[in-house]
């Protein structure tokens, strides 16, 4: 029998399970995107973040997490229309998961609310999006890892063709459509909440080298790069190791060779 990871949230209320829980079945990292950090001071949840900003993520497959008790106290939220689902809790704001859509198989859920996240699933195998980190970034979350986008991707293939998008916590089968209230937030609150984070952070910073041409051009392309976002997606679509569209087009190819494997 594949062992169970029980998770609940801060007070309680919501409960639920990870089914086969170890590490070779799942993928964890810390995550410093700027949009993991808002969502955590929207819910007034910074506690769950660590000195950089980092979000300790457990990435699973939607069919191996299911709920046990407290499904009235689940909401979510998009940063943007076209954002991520995050879905949590109302009763305490504790994260429950994030996804990109149902045809993804994939479900990111914080660590802090398993009672020894380190003997289910492992440690972290290491950090994405650091460049959007407090202070220095680690030295894990340093550029794409290339192993981290791997491991990644050939999880999400294998839930896709175990059939382990369904059944999904959050959304119905037959009509796609989520099973709790969503919301998006508003995009002048979504920017007051970047002021919180570490890319906006950091370059609030005196800095010496900020007089040189090359820093001062720098600086004017990362401020064009960051106002360019508006509404789209999270920083995670333009992250390799979590791109919904890379992840689409790798279950895309492996469905069309399986088709034409079964047409000779």
């Amino acid at each position: 029998m594949s062992a169970q990871a029980q998770f609940r949230c801060r007070c309680g209320a919501v409960r639920g399970t990870v089914a086969n829980a170890a590490r070779g079945s799942v993928n964890r990292v810390i995550c410093y995107c700027d949009d993991c950090q808002a969502v955590a001071h929207h819910l007034g949840r910074a506690d769950l973040l660590d000195a950089h900003g980092g979000s300790d993520i457990i990435q699973v497959a939607p069919a191996t997490l299911t709920f046990a008790q407290g499904q009235q106290h689940i909401v979510g939220l998009r940063l943007s229309p076209k954002g991520l689902h995050r879905w949590h809790t109302s009763c305490c704001n504790t994260p429950l998961g994030n996804m990109a859509s149902p045809a993804i198989p994939f479900i990111g859920i914080e660590a802090h609310g398993f009672d020894d996240p380190d003997a289910a699933f492992g440690k972290p195998i290491g950090g994405i999006l650091g460049k959007y980190a407090i202070g220095d970034v680690p030295a894990d979350a340093k550029g794409i890892k290339l192993s981290i986008m791997v491991r990644v991707l050939s999880r999400m293939i294998g839930w896709w063709l175990r059939g382990q998008r369904w059944p999904h916590p959050f959304f119905a089968r037959d009509t796609r459509a989520p099973l709790y209230p969503l919301t998006v937030v508003p995009r002048e609150q979504r920017e007051a909440l970047r002021a919180l984070c570490g890319r906006v952070r950091r370059r609030a910073r005196p800095d010496p080298a900020d007089s040189s041409p090359a820093r001062r051009q720098d600086r004017v392309d990362e401020d064009a790069g960051h106002d360019e976002r508006g509404d789209r997606d999270d920083p995670h679509a333009d992250a390799a190791p979590i791109n919904a569209a890379s992840a689409s087009g790798a279950l895309d190819r492996t469905r069309a060779a399986r088709a034409t494997g079964a047409r000779r």
